[in-house]
């Protein structure tokens, strides 16, 4: 069987000038970076057309470890609507280092929905990851620079500094440090930490903003720490907003690629789902709705997730207004959450996926709160049986629920051609049904329990001490108005990554807050999430290899 690379570096590669010219893009407003990838620049951006289009959000069931194909299942989608006669984009995400060299070893799609050129997106790109890190980290330099060569003019609390450093890489020993080490002339010692790239709030900052003044703007709100009589202390005052605009001149740009079939995709933007808003750039879906007819766009993990803080964030900021969504559902993941073995699921089951089928309900019953009408893909393996995947259809056909089987991975368009009809259906017969779940004037408490209740199934948030202590402090600071972006596990519905499928009975515990105040959220931890991630026991690096002709093996 042919790995994902393989089929990647099989593929006919148009010019990337070729792909922008479907989109009515000419080559003198495109930022080449070679023959195959380009940068749009935000002028071609058209807000009167923009709202004219369909925006279709593919989400899914909570996923295995292994994740459930909504990269794949989006690309394959968009595929299927350009081969129906719809003029489609794809827009997603870029992506980041840690997951490539860890679990995922690749995050551009698979099989035969994939974007390319799949090499270079998946390491390094157009130095977007790059250019975060680096603005970032350039605070976290002014703001140690300030207590070491200033004098401390600001008065900063080095105890009460919140803001960390960031990298694109997993590693847990970097969660918590002592800087400043060594003697006066190395600066003032201090704990703090990192975080992964795409949990850094200048990522998340990209992702909302809508130019490059709004960028520097959200720069400049953001909140670094506080000083020793507790007043707040924003990036501004270091006056490191211009600096850290100016390393995301082209950053800020959304990139062009294509599929398999030469069609249009933008990647833009990296931030994960469940310890961060886990979609694409405002501006690159912008992007997407004003130089075609449909844009498929995916927010990562599962509907309480990435999906939420889509709708409820992303949309609201934005002023978008999806009309469509899909759920992407695997005959695997029915049977891990109907309570079969890990080590099993490839294994016939059909009393497991029976058992798993209520994860499925909670899902499509979250999409509904928005006012939306899902469309269930099941993202079939070769793996399925008949037996099994009848079951999930015939099941969502009793509930009203429009199903289609998604075979891209295998089939590229002509799998997707199903999913594509029933996708276009429902956004046609939708164009101002979409309605967020809750409004941002709510206290924080209220919004936290909504989200909890009706999105995770709980019956109740329970606060730490701390955390109580944090959201008093939000409301003195005028924060409390912000929309909410919860860290939890994206392993199970509820705050512990041990309640599979559909628990119930159960209470989501905040432990503490960040705080986004640029970006434009507040971050609740909920149970044992950490904002670095780890790598896993057996990690991708160890496969990906290079040959002496440059050759790059082991990306899947």
């Amino acid at each position: 069987m042919k790995t994902d690379l393989d089929i990647a570096k099989a593929a006919k590669i148009r010019p990337i000038t070729q792909v922008a010219a479907k989109l009515g893009v000419e080559e003198d407003d495109l930022y080449l970076f070679g023959k195959h990838i380009a940068k749009l620049p935000l002028r071609l951006i058209d807000p009167s057309q923009s709202r004219k289009k369909k925006l279709v959000l593919v989400t899914a069931i909570t996923p295995t470890p292994a994740g459930e194909g909504k990269t794949t299942t989006s690309i394959g989608l968009s595929e299927g609507l350009n081969r129906i006669g719809v003029k489609s984009t794809v827009v997603i995400r870029e992506p980041s280092l840690g997951p490539v060299f860890g679990i995922k070893g690749g995050a551009a799609g698979g099989g035969h929905a994939q974007v390319i050129p799949m090499e270079d997106i998946n390491l390094h790109f157009t130095g977007d990851m790059a250019a975060v890190e680096k603005a970032h980290n350039l605070l976290s330099a002014l703001v140690d620079n300030h207590l070491q060569s200033k004098s401390n003019t600001l008065n900063l609390d080095p105890r009460k500094i919140v803001w960390k450093r960031v990298t694109d890489m997993n590693e847990r020993v970097l969660r918590n440090i002592i800087v400043g080490l060594g003697g006066p002339k190395q600066g003032v010692p201090r704990e703090t930490g990192f975080d992964i790239t795409a949990a850094s709030e200048v990522m998340a900052a990209l992702c909302l903003a809508s130019d490059l003044e709004d960028l520097k703007e959200k720069f400049g709100n953001i909140l670094v720490g506080f000083t020793y009589d507790d007043q707040p202390v924003y990036a501004r005052d270091f006056k490191a907003q211009g600096a850290m605009a100016a390393l995301m001149k082209y950053a800020i740009m959304p990139n062009l690629v294509q599929t398999l079939e030469g069609n249009p995709a933008i990647v833009h933007g990296g931030p994960f789902a469940n310890i961060a808003q886990g979609t694409n750039t405002l501006i690159a879906t912008r992007m997407g709705l004003s130089l075609s007819d449909y844009v498929v766009t995916e927010a990562g993990f599962a509907s309480e997730l990435g999906a939420e803080k889509f709708l409820n964030i992303k949309c609201q900021y934005g002023g978008l207004s999806p009309n469509a969504s899909v759920i992407v559902a695997t005959i695997r993941a029915l049977k891990y959450h109907g309570g079969a073995k890990l080590s099993a699921l490839k294994d016939p089951d059909a009393e497991a996926v029976g058992r798993g089928l209520e994860t499925l309900d909670k899902h499509i019953e979250n999409i509904r709160h928005f006012k939306l009408s899902p469309v269930v893909a099941i993202n079939k393996f070769h793996t399925d049986t008949d037996q099994e995947v009848d079951l999930v259809k015939k099941h969502c056909e009793n509930q009203g629920v429009k199903v289609a089987i998604y075979e891209g991975w295998e089939k590229g368009w002509e799998g997707a051609i199903e999913l594509a009809r029933l996708v276009k259906e429902a956004a046609e017969s939708c164009t101002t049904c979409f309605e967020p779940l809750y409004d941002f004037n709510w206290d924080i408490e209220k919004k936290l329990h909504t989200i909890a209740t009706k999105l995770y199934g709980a019956d109740h948030v329970e606060y730490t001490v701390k955390a109580k202590a944090q959201i008093r402090q939000f409301e003195k600071l005028g924060l409390d108005k912000l929309p909410v972006c919860v860290a939890k596990t994206q392993k199970s519905l509820s705050d512990d990554q041990f309640k599979l499928g559909r628990p119930n009975d159960f209470t989501v515990k905040i432990r503490e807050f960040e705080v986004a105040a640029g970006a434009g959220f507040l971050i609740p931890i909920a149970g044992t999430i950490m904002r670095m991630p780890g790598l896993p026991g057996m990690p991708s690096a160890e496969k990906i290899d290079i040959d002496k002709e440059g050759n790059i093996t082991g990306l899947f």
